[in-house]
């Protein structure tokens, strides 16, 4: 596979433009005081799925000869990826299954049903969901739609990264949620090719953080999946990826890991200072600016808020609950 480019993300961004919401770039007042410096949130959370993978599914989708859209289309996915897909495809007339693992929220299993894809539980772990898709595809001929590791979605996911740029063309920084990368490699090629100096950063939890462990082993390694706040971060990477890991790789200035403690804080905060409901993975940005622990450069910080799909009674405890000391 070959490594998407700036022009493809455009390209993507105009195949998609009628098919998902242009979400806006939110000045968080408080943020911007605790950091002394302009932080904008890019709410993701306002995409008619919750969350930004609508995109890269629509692109990929889009982008699909008419003989294999009839086939279907199969996917595994920690959640808003398949969401995203069983979306766009009920749009497209497209039949969709998603394959999920045990420890994905029920909250997250029950909207993709609802969609009116086949949802599969495989096993305990993205790793054998990914198995199983893959004899899928072997027998029925269907069309894998990766979660993160191709062409088609790494440019739909881009499109956010241009769309921070024309609302905040002195962008200095952009925090982003890092899971397989696909976000990532997407947003982070998109802004540096148009402004090489922007500073990227890729934040995951603590609790099986599988690109940042894979970057500083210098090659894909397995990852021992746990719970996690951050449900939507959690899996592999995939040992035979091809694209999401080098991209990453290639374009990311700084990493951060999280706590789950930071991470419940984080999603307090958004809460209760900017009205904001975002899911564990959703809200890191926000925990490793809050942490103190980053090096950014001066000048306006892009925070991307990437889902609100959250179990919310969970939700509702977490943001109520007194901030730990």
């Amino acid at each position: 596979m070959k490594a998407p480019t700036i022009s493809d993300v455009r390209d993507a961004a105009k195949r998609i433009d009628n098919h998902v919401t242009r979400t806006p770039l939110r000045l968080s007042h408080h943020l911007s005081e605790i950091a002394g410096r302009e932080v904008r949130l890019k709410m993701e959370t306002m995409q008619d799925t919750g969350a930004f993978k609508l995109r890269g599914a629509t692109n990929a989708l889009l982008n699909l000869p008419e003989d294999l859209r009839v086939r279907g289309v199969v996917t595994m996915s920690s959640g808003n990826h398949g969401r995203g897909l069983a979306f766009a495809s009920k749009k497209l007339g497209i039949p969709c299954t998603v394959y999920m693992s045990e420890l994905v929220p029920s909250v997250k299993v029950e909207a993709i049903r609802a969609l009116g894809a086949d949802v599969v539980i495989a096993g305990p772990s993205q790793e054998t969901a990914e198995v199983a898709v893959l004899e899928h595809v072997e027998c029925d001929g269907v069309t894998y739609v990766h979660a993160f590791d191709q062409p088609d979605i790494i440019a739909g996911q881009g499109t956010l990264g241009l769309e921070i740029l024309e609302d905040m063309p002195d962008t200095a920084s952009v925090l982003i949620p890092l899971s397989g990368g696909g976000l990532f490699a997407g947003v982070a090629m998109a802004m540096k090719s148009l402004n090489p100096n922007i500073h990227t950063v890729g934040i995951t939890m603590e609790n099986g953080p599988a690109m940042i462990d894979s970057l500083k082993a210098g090659h894909p390694v397995p990852v021992n999946e746990v719970k996690s706040l951050a449900d939507a971060l959690g899996g592999t990477i995939g040992l035979q990826n091809e694209l999401s890991f080098d991209m990453t790789k290639r374009y990311i200035d700084e990493t951060a890991l999280v706590s789950e403690d930071e991470i419940a804080g984080a999603m307090r905060t958004l809460f209760l200072k900017d009205q904001v409901v975002a899911e564990g993975g959703g809200a890191v940005g926000v925990a490793a600016l809050l942490s103190g622990r980053l090096d950014l450069p001066d000048g306006p910080v892009a925070i991307i808020i990437s889902g609100c799909n959250v179990e919310m009674t969970k939700f509702m405890e977490i943001v109520s609950a007194p901030p730990k000391a």
